[in-house]
Formats: C-alpha cells, structure tokens, sequence
C-alpha cells in the first residue's frame, strides 16, 4: 500500500537524498572555517612571537586551507553516516523509550495527515474546470427575507448577461430530478436545465459527441441531452453508440447528443442529466418568476469586487425601470467558496485542533529528551572535555530526534491511510468534493515537513540544554549526574504549562460543541419523528398534467397505504416554490392530504384539518401556522377569515382559513419559525410528493409495502429517498455531530497527554529531589508538609498554564461562531466548568508521584544516589 503512494513520488525522496547531505555539509562549512579561523588566530600569534619567518607562516597556513579542503567531502560522509548509527545504537538502548515516542508521534502525525488529507481534497485542490478562479456563483440579494443567494427571474437574468461588462460568458440553470423509463425499474436521476453557454463558462466539454447548442433552447427543438459518465455506464453499459439513441425522461423521449468526461458534475456530485433551458413566453417576460440560478466567467484581470460593483449598478437600473422589484440586489460568490464555504470552518478548526494535539505530543517527548539528558550528562561532559565542538554535539542530538520523528512519521503515514477510511466513511454524504479526497503527493509532502518539524521541535531544547553540562559537577566521582536535572526544570516548567494551555484551548473549543449539540437536539420540531417513514414520488408524463388525474394518484396511493398492515396512519405534502409577496412577505404554500398532520404529529391549535367535503369543486380553503396566525391577526381567532396570494386586484382566489396549526422545522433544525400555508391536495395538486406514514412499531420493513403500492397504481413512477424520519434529522445534525466527535476525541487525548506530562515532570523532580526530601523529613518535617510543598509547587505550573489557556480560548473561540447553535463562544459556564476539570487532573497527576516520594524511608532517602 505504502509502495503504490511513494512510487508516484520518487523526485521528492531523490530532493530529500540531496537536502540531507547539504544539511550537513552546510553544517560542516560552519566548523571548517571555525577551524580555519582558529589556526589563523594561532599563525597570528606565531607571527607576533617571530617563532617563524614570513616564509614558513605562508607555507603553513596554505598548508591549513588545503589540509581542510581535502579533508571536508571525507568528513561530511564519514560525520552524516557516523550520526545515523550512533542515534540509532542509542534509541535501541532505550526500547521503552523509543516506543512511547514512536507512538505519541505516529498518532500525532497520523491524525495530522488525515486531516490534511481532507482539507487537501476539499478545500486546497482546484475545481476540475478550466479556469475555476474565474468562476462565480451570479445571486439575487433579496433583502425582503434576508437571503442573499435568491433565485432570478429570466428577465432580470437576461438583463444582467447582456449588460455587464465583466463577464465573458453568463449561463443560467435550475435543478431538476427526471424519472428515468424503460428500462425494468423506473429510475429518479437528479439532472438539471442549463443555457448552452454553462458549458463555456465552465470550459468543459463532452468526451463523446457534443453539447447542445443556443438554437436548441427554444420550446419544441430541446429534446435533446447530455449525460454524465457515470449514467452512461449504468444505463447503456458503456456503449458509444448510445449518442443518438432516446432516453425516457418524465414521459418525452429525448435524444443523448453528449457524454461528459469521468468526475465532471455540476451543479452537485449527484447531477446526471443536462438538458437545454426552454423558457416559454410567459416566463421570459415575468419578472416576478423566480426560478433561475446564474454562473458566470469572469474576464481575465477582472476582480469580485469590480464584479459586484458592475452588476450592482445594472441591478440599481432594473429597479428604479421596476418598482415591484425594490429590495432585490445582486450577491457574487466564488464556485468554489460556494461549494466549500460551509464547511472550511469546521474543517480549519479541526486541523488547528489535531495540530495542538501534536504540540502537546512534542511537548512530552521534550520532557521525555530532557530527562534522558540527565542519565547522559556524563557521557556529554566526557566528550567536551576530549573537544568535541558544541555545534557537533548539537548536531549529533537533532540527528536522533529527527530520525526518530522520520520514524514516527512513517508509521504516521500507515495511520493516516486507515484514518483517512474511517473519516471518509463516517463523513456525512453531502460533504462537498469528498471523492477528491486522497493522499497524494501534497499530503506526503505535508507528512513529511511536519516529521522534520516536530523533530526540530522537540528536539532543539534539549539538544541545546544537553550540550552545555556542568563540567565540574558532572565530571565528579560519585556525583549524582543531576545537574542537567536540576538547571532544566525551568524547560520543563515551560514545557508543562504549554501543555496545560493548550489541553485548556482544546477542552474548551470540545465543551461549546458538545453544548451546542445539546441546544440543537433540544430545539422543538414542532412534530413527533419517532415511527415515521418518509418517501418521494414525483409524477411526471402527459397523463399527470390535468389536476385530477394527479389528485385521485395521491387518493388511490394513500388509501393503499393507509391499509396495509401495521401502518397507523399515513399523508403526504406537495411542495411548490415560494408564491411572490403580496406586499411585505413570501409565503411557502404546501399541498398536504387529510390526515397529514395527524400522521406527523402537529398539534392543531384551533379550527379543523381538511377532510374529504374539501374536494375541487368546494369552496377553496387553507390552514396557517401559529406564526402567521400571531403576526397577521394578533389577539384574534383567524378562523373564516379570508385572503389571497398575489396582489388583492389578481386572479388568485380567496381562501377561507379553517384551521391553525403548530409550528414546524421540517427543513432544519436552525432555521427559525415562519410563515407557512397549506392547501388540500384536492384543491391544488402538484407534481412531487412526499409521502409520510407511522408505524406501530420500526417503519423501515414497511418501505417494500409502500413502494408497491405506488407502483401498484402507476409502475411507471419511481419511488426515492426512502428513508426515516429519525435518520432525516440525523443526516441534518451529521456534520456537527461529526465535529462534535473528533473535537472531543482531540480534547480527551490532549488532556491526557497533558496529564502524563505533568505527572513525568513531576516524578522527575521527585526522584532529582529525593536526598533532599529525605533532609527535611530528617530534620522533623511530616509527609503531609513535604506533600503539600511538593503539590503546591507543580499546581502553581497548572495555575500559569490555565491562565495561559483562558485568554488564548478567549481569542481563538470567537473563529469557532459559525460552528455553534444557541451558545456564546465566551460561554460562562463552559469557561468556569473546563478549567475545574483540568485542575483535577492536574492535581491528581501531580498527587501521586509525590505521594509515592514521601512514602520513602528517610534513611534511604539520605543515600540516595
């Protein structure tokens, strides 16, 4: 597995063959001209002390100069391997050691790299577009419902691709699902409607055949359609012929001119189908009919902002040519903000998190080096006193720590392959470009400049406190070999309340998640989702265009339904875009049978639900919600009252409300309450319908049932996301709960890391200090004195280290906004809860090594060597 990745990049290992022996010889040049300047000093002090005439001088130092020449390409070999073998020799004497290194490493810089992976995948690697920074999402800034990614009217779309002067080409689009016939099972494709020019703007063109064209957008020449590689496979089996061949779509027969190259979607992974825009004559003069998305191609050297501010101006001129249209702007994003947009927060978050992990890790295994120092001052003092250079001994110290971290790293790489599986697995399924999502040879690369990094890291400290023993005390016969110890307990220090700062950071970033999550699961739907089956049809073909016919479907479909066994009760809505405001509002209108809110649990607040005297020829009658019932008639029972959409001189018809009903997030759990209508699905069918039924008990083994009953009724018709209404909510709170989960996992091991560390730190000390314990306890101190002294030293480092914490929490919590529901990032109780925690665990780490100390005979303490 590991040899499929590196084959790829075999220049990277040739580049780091090349970096490694410059390292060295850079490092060698250094001492060479030390060595070359001492032996001047010394030719200077010859000259001054006339030991030598001018000719012997000369003869010498040309001597020196070339003696260092010849001698330098011999030693940088000799030196290079010398330092390899002997770090190595020394992290095999120390197997416990090298373990809990290797381990604290690899996991570090495994989880490391599997986030990375996805952040490469997701947000650094281009769209697979010709020129993909040029691309802009073109919106509707309708500041009447505060949404500034609105739908266009084509009119107004029209204006804007023919007036700007920043774009090289404008496309126009809208979503659509298609059902797919004849072949043995129907088939729901998700496809989309698209001007000819999305395909220029995009700059992407069929692998076989060809895209349609500007002439076949006009009604009755669009029967034709480009396929995406994935449907092309699935459908015709791979078949070049199938260009010219017609493809069943909602009844009409279309013609396949084009198939699109492999990983080429828009605008989702899941579109198939592209079909020319046909827009009628009603539509390409109504400019209240808001169905279109827009795209566009920026010009070469033509930035967002002077983008904005063009197509600001057109929108200034469409609304003073209209005033209905008053409160509507244009917004301009990036495609690939768009696509990714939502989730680099959590993802940026993430990688900070894992990256404080990995400093945490680097900040035990300095610990770790410093301690393993004190049992080689000895040996260090020995080979200064025979010479050896500080620089070499340096150099020789780094060279362990970054084999060790090259170490680490490679077993790093292993983890991050299986972790990345795992993360891609449990990923919510509409996590955008998550099939870009390799390791590849940005992701080896990253793998290895943070392996090369947390070696320097960690093991520059302690290489540069190494290197300067005390000559006098570590030279001594008999000596305790602590004076590295003792002269580094301030590293150490350091080293602790970093970790403790950072455990703090991280523990508190996990404790607004994990409220937030618990805000979020508490929010009232406004509905009963337990036991609930939800399931789409939508009709489609000539049969379905009258209203009858698609209103006695739905009546043929529910009462089939309604009698299977273990069904309860079962209805179903019809979703329709958003009516126009009359003046002020937009109000959603859903088409919904009798017995609808029943099944989905809403309390009906006053009046009735529909029933069957609500059929096409009764009087046209509607429900509300509680919040249209409280904003539009307050203090007042909003029942037999009557109203219409559109404007009061229109064609619409008035409708008598009969009844009020409890609001409901269908759509979301963050969305607030708003104004919503219903209508009888007798009185205004639609095409798409969603079907709901509860279960006396799990609702999944009724799927196979439903579904035959709608085939039963028309095979013709597919029935898609099948699925229940808990795993619906689910899938809504994924991508947090996915956050929630790994900040947690980040945060528990942060804190034990940070743990460990103090209670190394801490039994260190002990054993450096235990002669002196024993002095006091000698000299009449009690155990809990020397306790006491003993803990209140090493929880004053906790103390820093949590003040450290706080402020930088107090900074970096506010980047975490976009990643809460319903909890400030300042929250007081998680601010004051965290940190009580951490001194518990400080405390307790800290307790017991000192404990076991001063459980020590004194006797044994004062010979203690």
């Amino acid at each position: 597995m590991v040899k499929r990745y590196l084959r790829p990049h075999l220049w990277l290992i040739a580049w780091i063959s090349r970096l490694v022996p410059s390292l060295y010889r850079s490092a060698w040049r250094q001492e060479w001209e030390a060595e070359l300047l001492h032996r001047q000093s010394r030719l200077e002090q010859w000259q001054r002390l006339n030991l030598r005439t001018e000719g012997d001088l000369l003869k010498r130092t040309i001597g020196a100069v070339a003696d260092a020449l010849w001698l330098q390409p011999k030693r940088l070999e000799e030196n290079m391997f010398q330092d390899l073998r002997y770090g190595a020799r020394m992290l095999l004497q120390k197997p416990g050691f090298t373990l809990v290194a290797l381990v604290a490493l690899a996991l570090g810089i495994g989880a490391s790299t599997a986030i990375f992976s996805i952040v490469n995948g997701v947000l650094l690697r281009s769209l697979p577009y010709r020129d993909p920074h040029r691309i802009v999402m073109v919106w509707m800034d309708n500041h009447r419902l505060a949404l500034d990614q609105d739908w266009h009217s084509y009119p107004n779309y029209v204006d804007y691709r023919d007036q700007n002067l920043v774009f090289e080409q404008m496309a126009a689009f809208n979503d659509r699902t298609f059902n797919l016939t004849g072949s043995t099972d129907p088939e729901r494709v998700m496809g989309m409607w698209a001007t000819a020019s999305l395909f220029q703007v995009l700059g992407v063109q069929p692998s076989i055949g060809r895209a349609f064209t500007a002439e076949e957008e006009e009604p009755g020449k669009d029967l034709v359609v480009v396929i995406s590689h994935g449907l092309w496979q699935r459908w015709f089996g791979s078949d070049p012929a199938a260009i010219g061949q017609q493809l069943i779509m909602n009844g009409t027969g279309r013609t396949v001119i084009g198939v699109m190259p492999p990983g080429v979607t828009f605008p989702s992974k899941d579109a198939e189908l592209w079909v020319p825009l046909a827009v009628g004559p009603g539509a390409r003069n109504n400019r209240n009919g808001f169905f279109l998305k827009a795209i566009g191609l920026l010009r070469p050297g033509v930035s967002i902002v002077q983008a904005r501010a063009d197509l600001g101006t057109i929108a200034g001129r469409i609304e003073q040519q209209y005033p209905s249209l008053s409160g509507y702007g244009v917004n301009l994003v990036p495609l690939h903000d768009q696509i990714v947009g939502k989730i680099r927060p959590a993802l940026l978050v993430l990688l900070a998190a894992v990256g404080f992990v990995l400093l945490i890790g680097c900040a035990n295994i300095a610990n770790l080096l410093l301690a393993r120092a004190a049992t080689r001052e000895r040996e260090i003092a020995i080979r200064i006193a025979l010479g050896a250079r500080r620089g070499r001994l340096i150099r020789q110290l780094l060279t362990e720590s970054l084999l060790l971290s090259l170490m680490g790293g490679a077993v790093g790489i292993g983890i991050a392959i299986v972790g990345l599986k795992f993360l891609i697995s449990v990923s919510p399924p509409d996590t955008p470009r998550l099939d870009q999502v390799s390791v590849d040879g940005r992701v080896l690369l990253f793998a290895l400049v943070v392996s090369l990094s947390t070696g320097l890291l960690f093991g520059l400290a302690p290489a540069l406190h190494s290197s300067k023993p005390n000559l006098n005390e570590s030279l001594k016969e008999g000596g305790r070999g602590g004076g590295a110890g003792i002269r580094g307990s301030r590293v150490r220090g350091l080293l602790v309340i970093s970790e403790i700062a950072l455990s703090l950071v991280l523990l508190i970033g996990a404790g607004l998640m994990i409220k937030s999550f618990q805000r979020l699961q508490q929010v009232n739907l406004g509905f009963n989702p337990d036991r609930l089956l939800a399931m789409k049809v939508r009709l489609a073909g000539s049969k379905y265009r009258e209203g009858p016919q698609a209103a006695g479907f739905y009546q043929q479909v529910l009462r089939g339904i309604e009698a299977l066994p273990g069904v309860q009760s079962v209805g179903a809505i019809e979703g329709r875009p958003p009516v126009p405001p009359a003046e002020q509002i937009e109000v959603p209108v859903d088409s919904v049978s009798p017995g609808y809110f029943q099944t989905m649990g809403i309390s009906l607040m006053r009046g009735r639900e529909f029933d069957g005297t609500d059929g096409q020829n009764s009087p046209q009658v509607v429900i509300i919600n509680d919040t249209m019932a409280r904003r539009y008639w307050p203090g007042e029972d909003p029942v037999g009252k009557r109203f219409k959409y559109g404007d009061s001189d229109g064609n619409s018809p008035w409708l008598t409300i009969v009844g009020v009903v409890g609001d409901m997030r269908r759509t979301g759990f963050e969305l607030a309450e708003r104004c919503e209508t219903f209508l009888p699905i007798s009185q205004n069918p639609a095409g798409s319908m969603t079907i709901v039924v509860r279960g006396a008990s799990d609702p999944m083994p009724l799927a196979a049932a439903v579904r035959d009953q709608v085939r039963a009724v028309d095979h013709d018709q597919p029935v898609y996301d099948v699925t229940s209404m808990d795993k619906i909510l689910a899938d809504m709170t994924s991508q947090r709960r996915l956050n929630m989960l790994l900040m947690g996992i980040f945060a528990g091991s942060a804190l034990l890391l940070a743990a460990v560390g103090i209670y190394g730190v801490v039994s260190y000390g002990m054993t450096q200090r235990t002669h002196e314990i024993g002095v006091r306890m000698a000299l009449g101190a009690r155990r809990g004195q020397v306790l006491a002294l003993v803990v209140r030293q090493a929880m004053l480092l906790a103390v820093v280290g949590l003040a450290v914490g706080s402020i930088a929490s107090l900074v970096l919590t506010r980047l975490m906004v976009s990643l809460l529901y319903g909890v400030s990032p300042t929250d007081p109780f998680t601010f004051g809860s965290v940190p009580l925690l951490l001194v518990a665990v400080s405390f307790l780490a800290c307790y017991l090594p000192a404990r076991r100390v001063t459980n020590v005979d004194p006797m044994k303490a004062l010979r203690y060597e």
